[in-house]
């Protein structure tokens, strides 16, 4: 007969680590609330949704593609400030060119337009080698992931295998905005083993959701 897994004990004091998608962020609440540009205030955003949680936040992570100052300045400029002031916040960044490639789409009256679109790539990839690097590490319990990216779904399955190798308890988190007339809640993975999703609004009335999920 197998022996039954010993349960992890919770922490009383939980250490989170945020870990944004700047671009899946953006647009995301772009969907939600209509903004037209990233003028999001990470690290506020990042203690708030801890705060609501009471997890400990002890370091914020930043991850995004930046445009090449010859395909686009302005857009160039704007992050190369941006992430400059982060930094100056003691965030972690870490930014890649975006690669372009043409892209077509068909318009309502039946014609084609072609356009230069930009893309992330290895983002993802890098978010789920510092949430696995860091869980192996023991350098937090609650891994809080602001993106609903579907490529990041395997990274819960090896969190839970490291949560049984090293004896302790983790929690991988999901933290995305909603709004009255965007109801997504279906986080980073698909959890119909107990995961929970909580609403809470913040300072300037805009619908944030954590889920948490079993290890």
């Amino acid at each position: 007969m197998a022996t039954p897994p010993v349960p992890l004990i919770e922490p009383a004091l939980k250490r989170a680590v945020a870990f944004v998608d700047g671009q899946n962020l953006f647009y995301a609440a772009k969907e939600a609330f209509g903004y037209q540009y990233p003028n999001y205030d990470i690290l506020k955003l990042a203690q708030l949704v801890c705060k609501s949680k009471a997890w400990n936040l002890v370091k914020t992570r930043f991850y995004t593609g930046v445009p090449d100052l010859g395909d686009d300045p302005m857009k160039n400029w704007f992050w190369s400030a941006k992430l400059a002031a982060m930094g100056r916040q003691g965030i972690v960044v870490y930014s890649r060119a975006l690669r372009y490639r043409n892209k077509t789409v068909k318009m309502p009256n039946g014609t084609t337009h072609s356009f230069l679109h930009g893309e992330e790539k290895g983002i993802d990839v890098r978010i789920a080698l510092d949430v696995i690097g860091m869980a192996v590490r023991n350098e937090y319990d609650v891994a809080v992931v602001f993106s609903q990216d579907q490529d990041l779904s395997e990274v819960a399955d090896e969190i839970r295998v490291i949560a049984r190798q090293q004896g302790r308890w983790i929690r991988i988190a999901c933290a995305y905005p909603l709004s009255p007339t965007r109801r997504n809640s279906r986080g980073i993975w698909t959890t119909p083993d107990g995961s929970r999703v909580a609403w809470f609004k913040d300072p300037d009335g805009n619908i944030l959701a954590v889920s948490q999920h079993v290890s």
